[in-house]
């Protein structure tokens, strides 16, 4: 454990007290409300560790609510959630995001010439269920369903660096070790091979001017999807529609409020699925690591300047393999001295997939370096006025009808 800072401000987990922390936001709710939303999908009713996570949420009595934002395909799997979350008791709501209530209220946007019909998965779903979430709510946490190690620590740590009046962040992002402590094994395999390497290589390929690179570089786990944000920035920002989401958010924050009112927080240890590689291109890890280069690359370019060509992209590359073969030597020493089972030749093999997709997605954003972000929620608002109320009785009325 360390107690150094970076350019945003690191909370680190001394000595943090559950019970003393979870008071403290029970008497700041009341001031300021305070939401959970948890994107999920159907599938994800049926994991080993759901329940744990409802059990805490229940003990979370510093919630206001809780948004559930749910990917279903039809009625009979919204039922099943439904019944399956009746087993909370704070007030809670499900938005069904591509149900017939809510998917009517998005074509209504599209006739006030604000379209996002293209756009699917997570990122959609989350933009969604955070206009209702905001709607009644002063700050709110977000994080996955599929959670290993779980308890009402993890959102009250989300949460109370942004409620504190003495503290008054606008943006909290957790992290974590992803270490397997019963296999004992490493994993973050995108983090560790990928981006931390790519950023570094970018940072020094712009010699160290980069604001926005020195910014990503000072957190610890980009890749979290675990975070705590005030429903007034949460109004100001894009939300990314592809698999760059977490790294977009991160831009999106830099871009809307200063380094000042940013922080991040131990999460400790972290478990959850992990992406298997896939032979289809378009799916699994290769298509993650993909979109998230190119995210970073249009950053570089909106915020610096930055021309982006195939000299640029094959240069970064060089810099990229040595940063990342660096990596997996520190790394090895690291698994070693813990007695983790690491391979270091399947890092190595890792790294000249990240490698090839590195150049590939290169020369797909420059040929293509069109935005993949949703609108942020200020325009929504100014195009349809009532669209986040729209949103949220679209959910109740499917509360109602369904079940």
């Amino acid at each position: 454990m360390d107690f150094m800072q970076e350019r945003i401000t690191t909370i680190h987990d001394f000595r943090i007290e559950e019970r003393s922390l979870c008071l403290a936001l029970e008497d700041i709710a009341m001031e300021r409300p305070m939401t959970l939303l948890i994107p999920m999908l159907f599938e994800e009713i049926f994991g080993d560790h759901i329940e744990n996570i409802l059990k805490q949420i229940n003990e979370s009595n510093f919630l206001t609510k809780v948004v559930i934002a749910l990917a279903a395909d039809d009625e009979q799997q919204y039922i099943q959630v439904k019944q399956f979350f009746s087993k909370l008791e704070i007030p809670y709501i499900i938005v069904w995001c591509d149900g017939p209530s809510v998917q009517q209220v998005i074509e209504e946007l599209k006739e006030k010439d604000l379209d996002i019909t293209m756009f699917s998965g997570k990122g959609k779903d989350s933009w969604i269920a955070l206009g209702v979430a905001t709607l009644d709510s002063y700050a709110i946490a977000m994080h996955d369903a599929d959670i290993v190690f779980y308890s009402r620590l993890l959102p009250a740590k989300l949460l109370y660096s942004i409620v504190e009046p003495d503290l008054d962040f606008f943006y909290n992002k957790g992290y974590y070790a992803r270490i397997d402590m019963e296999r004992l094994m490493m994993y973050g395999r995108v983090n560790r091979l990928l981006l931390n390497p790519l950023l570094h290589s970018l940072l020094k390929k712009t010699h160290y001017n980069s604001n926005f690179l020195k910014y990503m570089c000072a957190f610890k786990y980009p890749l979290s999807g675990e975070f705590g944000i005030t429903s007034d920035l949460a109004l100001n920002i894009r939300m990314p529609g592809d698999w760059g989401l977490e790294v977009g958010l991160l831009a999106e924050v830099f871009k809307n409020t200063a380094l000042k009112r940013i922080c991040q927080v131990d999460l400790g240890f972290y478990e959850h699925k992990h992406r298997p590689i896939s032979s289809d291109d378009e799916e699994g890890i290769q298509k993650m690591a993909k979109d998230i280069i190119k995210t970073i690359l249009r950053n570089l370019v909106e915020l610096d300047g930055v021309d982006i060509d195939e000299a640029f992209m094959q240069s970064v590359n060089v810099l990229f393999k040595r940063a990342a073969q660096d990596r997996i030597r520190q790394y090895h020493a690291d698994a070693l001295f813990n007695g983790l089972n690491y391979s270091r030749h399947g890092e190595e093999c890792m790294m000249e997939a990240f490698s090839k997709y590195l150049l590939s997605a290169g020369r797909e954003y420059i040929q293509n370096p069109a935005d993949v972000h949703l609108p942020d929620w200020k325009r929504a608002i100014s195009a349809m006025p009532d669209i986040r109320e729209k949103l949220k009785d679209a959910a109740l009325n499917d509360f109602n009808n369904y079940g």
